[in-house]
């Protein structure tokens, strides 16, 4: 077993709320009785995080995602449980913790420093890489009250990730950065990882999760729901919060039921129990047609009125295949059956790597249009032509149908990896591609003569 970088044992957090502020100061006066409600933030959370490991935290706002960093970090004191952290620990967390807005940026760079640990020395020699990182010039001899959310960032980034920390604490800062900016954390965030440091990440962008994360958990009502693969986590993060109000306390009694079973996926690593899919084609084989190769990550929302079936790809001739061949065109279609009646009705598809990043995807309007009116009892077979430019390897489809209730666009069905397919080299053709989408760029060359002068 790993040794560990974090260890939470039993771990609740209670917060006193007071209806009228006199109340806090009778209490402490008049001990015995109390005058407040309380509110239980984390409840029984255990948890081990081995050293080197990313861990992603997932959940909605409110959850208690932050007061369980905060309690990490020890910034917080649990009002039951044990925490024990081994390493130097470094956090971003709320926007402007840890700065005084009076200082300058250069002030706040030596003082943040030395609460990391970094003496004046340290600080001095690595004061240039600190500014050269956060790019906001001139505005490091300025007070940082004065700076953009964006530059701030940019310095409590810079300044978070100079220590080399054995543990990194990201809280949902990188949302505030550009795009550029992003991708140089991000870049430095990886360098942590092939260093061996822990990196524990708050998000709510589920491609940032499932890409930079080994793993991932899920609170909800400061509760840990479900500690899995971040493919298995976020999918059941976003069926949760999709849910009708009223049906969430069953997809909640559902996950935590997930969370004490295990299986392994169809890349070898955990991920989540297989589920049923349609097979009304799986008799149809070919050359190009695996009946074998079935999800066993499917997820499915709670139906709204519509419910998608029969899943699969075909020719532009109707072959079913699921072994597709690049720059060939194929067609991906599902039924969609309505139990309700529909209005400004859109259909969905996302294609997805074995790790869960969403490659592309398609709708079949606008937002705000869609077919205007789809009557109770009535089928729609859907379909959406591509050609195929991805790289060998194995993917997963996503069906979605939306429409209006109430003015309000909501899913009415929603399939998570409900199809799957391989893509299989070209055995006439060298690959020279990187990344996973083939460009299609046809390279030019220019020859110059170079003349002795």
């Amino acid at each position: 077993m790993s040794e560990l970088a974090i260890s939470l044992k039993n771990i609740s957090k209670c917060f006193k709320r007071y209806e009228h502020p006199v109340d806090r100061l009778k209490e402490i006066l008049l001990p015995g009785k109390s005058r407040t409600n309380e509110f239980w933030a984390l409840r029984d959370i255990n948890l081990e995080i081995p050293k080197g490991q990313t861990l992603g935290i997932v959940g909605r706002n409110g959850s208690g995602k932050s007061t369980l960093l905060q309690i990490i970090v020890k910034t917080l004191t649990p009002t039951t449980g044990e925490v024990e952290v081994n390493g130097r620990v470094s956090a971003l967390l709320e926007l402007g913790s840890g700065f005084n807005p009076e200082f300058t940026g250069r002030q706040n760079v030596f003082f943040n420093g030395q609460l990391l640990g970094l003496s004046p020395k340290e600080i001095e020699t690595k004061f240039e890489q600190i500014v050269g990182f956060a790019d906001i010039g001139d505005f490091i001899e300025q007070p940082v009250k004065t700076y953009s959310s964006g530059m701030f960032v940019r310095l409590a980034f810079a300044v978070a990730t100079s220590v080399e920390p054995d543990i990194l604490v990201v809280d949902e800062a990188l949302s505030v950065g550009d795009e550029a900016f992003q991708r140089k954390c991000f870049a430095r965030l990886q360098l942590i990882q092939e260093q061996g440091g822990t990196i524990l990440f708050v998000s709510h962008s589920a491609a940032s999760v499932i890409q930079l994360c080994t793993t991932a958990i899920l609170i909800d009502h400061g509760e840990l729901l479900l500690s899995a693969n971040p493919k298995l986590v976020l999918s059941n993060y976003h069926k949760l919060i999709y849910a009708p109000a009223e049906q969430v306390e069953f997809l909640r009694q559902e996950v935590r039921r997930m969370n004490h079973k295990s299986t392994v996926t169809d890349n070898g690593k955990l991920n989540s129990l297989g589920t049923k899919t349609s097979s009304s084609h799986a008799q149809k084989q070919s050359a190009l047609y695996d009946p074998n190769m079935i999800p066993k990550s499917t997820i499915s929302y709670l139906s709204c009125g519509a419910e998608i079936e029969q899943p699969h790809i075909t020719t532009l001739e109707g072959e079913m295949v699921n072994i597709l061949s690049k720059r060939h065109e194929y067609i991906y279609t599902y039924r969609v059956k309505f139990s309700k009646t529909a209005y400004k009705v859109r259909f969905g598809m996302v294609i997805k790597t074995v790790s869960g990043v969403e490659v592309s995807g398609g709708l079949s309007h606008t937002p705000g249009s869609g077919i205007e009116y789809v009557a109770k009892g009535q089928i729609i077979d859907v379909e959406f032509r591509f050609c195929c430019l991805l790289r060998p390897g194995v993917y997963f489809l996503n069906s979605g149908v939306v429409g209006t209730t109430d003015t309000t666009e909501i899913f009415l069905d929603r399939k998570i990896d409900i199809s799957m397919f391989r893509v299989q080299p070209d055995p006439d053709m060298e690959d020279l591609g990187y990344g996973l989408v083939e460009l299609c760029a046809k390279p030019s060359f220019l020859f110059c003569n170079f003349v002795e002068t």
